[in-house]
């Protein structure tokens, strides 16, 4: 199915938060290949404090041309510069947009921040926010803004809970009932596991598609 989008003009555009170490970059690169088998034209932004430490290991990746991916040293509390003050983020998604018209997605990763971590919907229209089950099984009982607000709670490396002493299944309840009819997609960027259901999310609620 191809790519269509018709709420507004330009490309949708969504945003990827979380803790440091979640797995927000492994999350893009899983799911790149999907959008491009899928004829979806792809950008990328992304966030560090004081390195393009994510943006160059995407380029070294291959999964996109180089040009197509941007990275902002954002200088402060990651949260600043997609919330408060997210202009340094608008002008790299319009450098993107006029160097690349045909675009369908621009991907807004954070720096790695806390549970308190939201997105201005000045900057994206629908966004996920990323934990993972090494940080330990109470992560969602502690109900911060990123868990609650955001379009999709994505729980990564569920692989490991058996080894961090975490009962995926009981994670599984506690976070599918604090966010009530907000969804929740459960991954293992390195097995390919759930990503599919992070795409039907994106595709249908970002894009529009009729999946």
């Amino acid at each position: 199915m191809t790519f269509s989008r018709e709420s507004s003009p330009g490309p949708a555009r969504i945003g990827i938060g979380g803790p440091v170490g979640s797995g927000k970059t492994a999350l893009i690169e899983s799911l790149i290949p999907k959008f491009l088998n899928s004829g979806i034209e792809v950008g990328i932004v992304t966030n560090d404090l004081v390195t393009r430490e994510d943006a160059n290991r995407l380029k070294a990746g291959g999964l996109v041309e180089p040009d197509h991916i941007i990275g902002v040293e954002c200088g402060a509390c990651p949260h600043t510069v997609i919330r408060e003050d997210p202009t340094l983020n608008i002008e790299a998604v319009d450098i993107l947009e006029q160097k690349f018209p045909s675009l369908s997605l621009v991907i807004l990763e954070s720096g790695g921040d806390n549970l308190a971590s939201t997105f201005s919907l000045d900057l994206v229209d629908w966004w996920m926010f990323v934990i993972d089950v090494g940080a330990g099984n109470d992560i969602p009982r502690k109900r911060g803004p990123g868990v609650l607000q955001c379009d999709l709670l994505v729980i990564n490396k569920v692989d490991i809970a058996p080894h961090v002493g975490v009962d995926l299944e009981t994670l599984k309840e506690e976070a599918e009932e604090i966010r009530g009819s907000s969804p929740v997609a459960y991954t293992n960027c390195r097995s390919g596991e759930g990503i599919e259901d992070v795409l039907n999310a994106i595709r249908r609620h970002a894009l529009l598609e009729d999946t």
